[in-house]
Parts: C-alpha cells; sequence; structure tokens
C-alpha cells in the first residue's frame, strides 16, 4: 500500500500485476514477426528436414528415426524458449536499463520473474502443440492414451520448464552486453543438444558423451518424452536399457533447485558497468 496526499492507494497484488506482465511480454513478442516466424517455425523446419534425410526405421522396434528426432525437438524446444530465449531477453532489457528502470517502480519485484514465467509457459504450450501436430500428421507419431503416460508427460515438461526458466534467469548475468547475449547462451545450448540426443540419437553417441550429457537437463526432458511418445518399443535405443524417469527427476530438480540458488546469488539489476 502506498499513499497519494493524504488518500492510501492499494497496489494491485503480485499475481494480477504479473498476470498484466505477461500480456505485455507476449504481445511485444508476437509484434516482431522475423522473432515468432524464428521461434516456432525452426524446429518444424528441423523436423521436416531431419525427418526426411534419415527417413529409415529401427529395425525391430517399429519406431522410425523421425519420431525419435520429434521427442528431442520438443525436448529442446522446451528448454529453447525457457533457458535460452528468457535468457537472452533479460540480459537485453538489463543492457538497455529497462530492468533498473523497472527497479525503481514500485511494481514488485517478484512480479516481474513471475511475468516471464508465465509467458514462456504460453509459448512453450504453442510450441510443444505445433511440434506434435506434425510429428503426429506427418511421421505418424502416436499420442499416448493411458493416464501415466500423461502424468510423466505432465512432471517433465513442468521439471524441465522451472528448471529451464530459473536457469534462463541465472545465464542472463553472463553477457556483458546485449550485444553478446545471443552467442554467450547459444553457443552452450547448441553443444547441448547435439550431445543430448537432439540432434544425433543418444545411442550413437560415445558413452564418455552420454555420461556428460547425463550431467544436464537437456538429455533428461528429452529421455523422459522418449518415454511417453515411444513407449516400450523405444527402451532398446536407451543406452542404459530404461528410460530411468526415477533419475530423470532427481536431474531436473537438483538443475531446479541450483537454478534458484544461482538467481538469488547472481542476478543483477543493472549493468556490471553500473555496480
Amino acid at each position: 500500500m502506498t499513499t497519494v496526499g493524504t488518500a492510501a492507494v492499494r497496489l494491485p497484488g503480485v499475481w494480477r500485476i504479473g498476470w498484466s506482465r505477461a500480456v505485455l511480454e507476449l504481445k511485444m513478442f508476437f509484434r516482431e514477426r522475423d522473432q515468432v516466424v524464428f521461434t516456432f517455425s525452426l524446429p518444424i523446419v528441423l523436423l521436416l528436414l531431419f525427418g526426411s534425410i534419415f527417413g529409415g526405421a529401427y529395425e525391430g522396434t517399429g519406431l522410425t528415426v523421425a519420431q525419435v528426432y520429434a521427442c528431442g525437438l520438443i525436448g529442446a524446444g522446451i528448454l529453447s524458449v525457457s533457458l535460452q530465449n528468457l535468457g537472452i531477453s533479460i540480459a537485453i532489457e538489463r543492457d538497455d536499463d529497462a530492468l533498473k528502470r523497472l527497479k525503481g517502480t514500485p511494481m514488485p519485484r517478484s512480479a516481474y520473474f513471475l511475468g516471464k514465467i508465465l509467458s514462456v509457459i504460453a509459448m512453450t504450450a504453442i510450441e510443444v502443440a505445433a511440434l506434435l501436430a506434425v510429428a503426429v500428421l506427418v511421421y505418424d507419431l502416436r499420442l499416448p492414451t493411458g493416464a501415466t503416460a500423461w502424468f510423466t508427460f505432465a512432471w517433465v515438461v513442468l521439471l524441465g520448464l522451472v528448471a529451464g526458466c530459473l536457469l534462463g534467469i541465472a545465464i542472463s548475468s553472463l553477457p556483458r552486453s546485449a550485444k553478446s547475449a545471443t552467442a554467450v547462451i547459444t553457443f552452450p545450448f547448441i553443444v547441448l543438444q547435439f550431445i543430448s540426443g537432439v540432434y544425433i540419437p543418444i545411442s550413437q553417441l560415445p558413452d564418455w558423451l552420454v555420461s556428460v550429457a547425463a550431467l544436464f537437463p537437456l538429455r533428461w526432458v528429452c529421455q523422459g518424452l522418449r518415454s511417453v511418445f515411444l513407449g516400450e518399443a523405444g527402451v532398446a535405443l536407451e543406452p542404459a536399457g530404461s528410460y530411468e524417469l526415477g533419475k530423470a527427476a532427481v536431474v531436473l530438480g537438483l538443475w531446479a533447485v541450483g537454478g534458484l540458488i544461482l538467481c538469488l546469488t547472481t542476478f543483477r539489476w543493472t549493468r556490471r558497468q553500473d555496480t
């Protein structure tokens, strides 16, 4: 609550401000048509390309290479929107002093992050739905029919989003300027995609790279999604001979906790030059 003259004015709550901020974030995003087309079309184009180039099937499984790629690209899409895009956008806002100005307003700081996260959830829903539509219509990916599989889908996506958003907020402090943000954040994410079973099936990777990928969240999001959409037929393609869902939940949970700690200890509202 604040006062204007002698009258008390009750400010809107965090959730209301956060929702308004999310609406604003989405409006600004969809006004940039080039960014919208790139964000949503790139994973679909990659799926169509990989599905056309590597159009074979895995012998004895009844699964096609394109179906495996679909799971990997959906997982990459979830972390791309939450970790990569969020980290870059916050770094840009910090560099042009938008964060500094917001810090000086009565808006609760938590409402800013809430707005960012809600906008990420909306964009992730669109991207996942679009990729699933292409995978189902073009490559005969089967949607699960059991409640257990959909529950697994829900917690994998949820933990992936939580970890991705928190890491995106934390990693936004790494770039020194808006100009370097894309390079600093995108480069390691591209490397992660190659070693986490997105562009190269994880069964074809060297054991040491599989072990390195196991330290990061992307591999476990992709593996969890393969368990949902490939089912028992896909178990033979996993290095461990199982989907290791328990380990996936633990690793994603640890990254969420670690991301939160990093956010609380490293996030800056101003540029490094101003501190």
